[in-house]
């Protein structure tokens, strides 16, 4: 069993970071006191659902979190910094800083290191999210013990849930795009700038432009629903957030 360590103090711990190119350190009270941080601690830098889901949706969903008094918003994976500072560039996560556990040492403390040999990963962090207040866990998702990597509770938008319901998405959205258009990704960057999640359906390759016409009456992309309702183009979707 995992231990929850809700109400508790987070380990003392020093952290070897890059910065400015240079290995530095950030003990654990430079990263936690008199700060609301939030953690979300994951298997591997490079690994799928780690680079898919679970550090863009926290970089995503970043100013919801400090609108929310959240000061910082960290990624911690037992890797080395290098590995960790150049996967964080890679996915172009502006917001978050990465706390890289190299020895395993805060996550051992935390009661979260299991043993991944079976993977060729060695000793690694269990998945999960916590929300640490004057360096006191005051909230913990910790996945289900189960086989595999689940990933059910440590999302950004089950922390964003807790933090502010009031900002949690409740829109469904969907755009039809085409690869390299330059407008499909002023639209896609606008909703990634709101914090709003998306299904993109691809034209030609997953929809038919006999389907998409038939849908929008539209013969340009990309073309935006949000609840069913179509929004438009680009301009049509900026003029939306406008009013």
């Amino acid at each position: 069993m995992f231990i929850n360590m809700e109400g508790k103090q987070v380990p003392n711990c020093g952290f070897k970071i890059i910065d400015n190119n240079q290995l530095t350190e950030r003990s654990s009270d430079c990263v936690f006191k008199d700060k609301t941080v939030i953690v979300f601690a994951l298997p591997g830098a490079y690994t799928p659902t780690c680079s898919s889901s679970h550090l863009p949706r926290y970089n995503e969903l970043a100013k919801q979190f400090f609108d929310s008094g959240v000061d910082e918003i960290l990624c911690l994976s037992v890797n080395d910094p290098f590995v960790m500072k150049a996967w964080a560039s890679e996915q172009n996560a502006e917001h978050i800083s990465v706390l890289p556990d190299g020895n395993g040492q805060f996550t051992e403390q935390m009661g979260m290191l299991v043993d991944k040999a079976n993977l060729g990963f060695g000793k690694r962090s269990w998945r999960y999210s916590m929300l640490v207040k004057n360096g006191i866990v005051e909230k913990m998702f910790i996945e289900p013990e189960v086989e595999g990597d689940p990933f059910e509770v440590s999302d950004a938008d089950t922390m964003l849930n807790y933090v502010n319901p009031q900002a949690v998405q409740k829109s469904n959205i969907a755009i039809i795009s085409k690869p390299d258009c330059p407008y499909c990704k002023k639209a896609k960057a606008l909703l990634n700038e709101k914090g709003l999640s998306f299904d993109e359906i691809t034209l030609e390759k997953e929809m038919p432009v006999s389907t998409f016409k038939a849908l929008t009456n539209a013969s340009t992309v990309p073309q935006v629903f949000i609840d069913g309702s179509l929004i438009g183009g680009s301009d049509d979707l900026e003029n939306y957030f406008s009013s």
